[in-house]
């Protein structure tokens, strides 16, 4: 089944006569064509992609199952939306209210010719939430560039390199071994840096006995790879050794709780207790995991707010972390497939 036709036979479970996709995320999931401009719109019978000048060849090629159209100057893709509308009587129409703006938001109320616009982007979510046996090779081989990668970047690091420079190596090396692009900025950051969970790669040089957290991940064919090493230059103290393996065992009791069926909270709650008990609790400061896939951060998510169950098909981040300000930081990260027995280790 393409996507267009999963997106089509949701649409009833939604009360939608149609689906409109415009965002860049779910544009590419639907279409399987990445590209800066375009919008799809999918009903019960038919799917149609209009993209402009720049794009148009590229799609034709590359996107099936659809009706492809040229938007220009005289003919907005409004125009070729409503053409649509009519011509499929759409009167309930989805659209992504977690994407779009309010000056888009706006013009196609005032515009398009449909009785009504429904939020729906949880259609999307929810599709986007259990991938297929395809999006999980891709996902697989996108994370093991980054790993070549890492075990590429430990042989450069050593005292005296910055963080700046770990962070273009390692976006150096997941390009030279076959990334499109880098899923997100690489967090590198070492010694007192090391507290901070999204700091930013700076100049301060690695130096004998700091910790050092890289967090990377690479873009293969529109699917994020991610994952987090922190490791020791030189030795450690007996604290850090402590709160390195508080995080590793914090991370497996996460990943043995993973199944189908399980809620987020459950999973996050495993891993949290082992942080508690061991006196850090109050140094994880974020959630267990997020999905991953065309985004780096998507639906479904391993965190105490998340009360439904992980579905079969999910692909998380599993990454706790204890951060202690201005001392040390240490996080781990894998990422995992649920599976209805359990789950399995993509990294």
């Amino acid at each position: 089944m393409s996507r267009f036709q999963k997106i089509a036979a949701k649409l009833a479970d939604h009360s939608l006569d149609a689906m409109m996709v415009t965002s860049a995320p779910n544009r590419f999931y639907a279409t399987q064509f990445r590209s800066s401009a375009g919008m799809a719109i999918v009903t019960r019978s038919e799917s149609y992609f209009f993209t402009d000048s720049r794009y148009i060849e590229a799609a034709g090629k590359a996107v099936t199952g659809a009706v492809i159209r040229r938007n220009s100057a005289d003919v907005s893709m409004v125009d070729l939306a409503n053409e649509v509308l009519e011509k499929h009587n759409i009167q309930r129409l989805g659209f992504e209210e977690q994407y779009a703006t309010v000056g888009e938001y706006n013009t196609w109320k005032e515009k398009l010719k449909c009785k009504e616009l429904v939020p729906a982007t949880q259609l999307l979510t929810d599709l986007r939430a259990v991938k297929d046996e395809e999006e999980i090779k891709t996902l697989i081989a996108a994370q093991r560039i980054a790993e070549k990668a890492l075990q590429e970047v430990l042989e450069f690091i050593k005292p005296g390199r910055t963080e700046k420079e770990i962070s273009a190596f390692l976006q150096y090396r997941m390009l030279c071994n076959g990334a499109d692009r880098m899923s997100f900025e690489p967090i590198v950051v070492s010694g007192v840096n090391s507290s901070m969970p999204h700091g930013v790669p700076s100049h301060k040089k690695v130096e004998e006995g700091d910790f050092l957290t890289m967090d990377f991940g690479c873009m293969l064919d529109g699917y994020c790879s991610d994952m987090t090493r922190t490791v020791a230059i030189g030795h450690v103290t007996e604290e850090m050794d402590k709160v390195y393996h508080t995080v590793l065992a914090a991370q497996e009791a996460g990943i043995a709780a993973a199944r189908a069926g399980v809620p987020g909270k459950a999973v996050d709650a495993a891993a949290r207790a082992v942080i508690q008990e061991a006196g850090y609790g109050e140094y994880f400061t974020h959630s267990f995991g997020h999905g991953v896939g065309v985004e780096i951060h998507e639906a479904p998510n391993a965190a105490a707010s998340n009360e439904k169950p992980l579905p079969a098909g999910a692909v998380i981040s599993a990454e706790p972390g204890i951060y202690i300000p201005g001392t040390l930081g240490v996080r781990i990260e894998d990422v995992i497939l649920i599976t209805p027995e359990g789950r399995r280790n993509l990294t």
